[in-house]
């Protein structure tokens, strides 16, 4: 009977990326950034609106593509400990967006990001999830418990993907 053994140096590297996509909260089950075969949805940072959705109306980008808070963000601040996996997995919304349909212009703002401002809501900064492919999707709500949309009024929307929906189901 042969028995397979984890090198030191094999479970120190599982134990690195392991760590790495827990900080950022991307270890769930879609398999991460790039797993896909189609590309991540064009950003359109333009604009900020609020869009229909399963999880009710929630904040989108001018095309349309779906906008997430992280949780454990401070407000008015970009502390999230994110290394360069982890920013590709989960964007920064950069620039200076105007205010479109059913977003209130007091409150998109901006905050210092990974070199350019980084957009504001309701005082929590806004990510892209790189898994979204098509304008409304929404495969990044509630991946570890810590990822949400937001709605209209700057609250987080905790409630899951619709199974029947596709474009999402995390089903936490």
């Amino acid at each position: 009977m042969r028995r397979s053994r984890i090198t030191v140096a094999g479970f120190a590297l599982a134990s690195a990326l392991t760590l790495a996509l827990a900080g950022c909260g991307g270890g769930s089950g879609n398999g991460g950034a790039g797993s896909g075969s189609q590309a991540p949805a064009v950003m359109d940072t333009s604009t900020i609106k609020v869009a229909d959705s399963p999880l009710g109306k929630i904040l989108v980008d001018g095309g349309g593509r779906t906008l997430y808070l992280f949780t454990e963000d401070g407000r008015n601040t970009n502390s999230m400990n994110c290394d360069a996996a982890c920013t590709k997995l989960w964007p920064h919304l950069e620039g200076r967006p105007k205010a479109g349909s059913g977003v209130d212009a007091g409150l998109v703002g901006s905050t210092k990001g990974g070199g350019k401002p980084q957009v504001t809501y309701a005082g929590h900064p806004l990510y892209y999830y790189a898994e979204d492919r098509t304008a409304g999707d929404l495969k990044g709500q509630g991946i570890d418990r810590i990822w949400y949309v937001m709605n209209a009024q700057g609250a987080a929307v905790k409630k899951a993907v619709p199974a029947s929906n596709g474009s999402g189901g995390y089903g936490y």
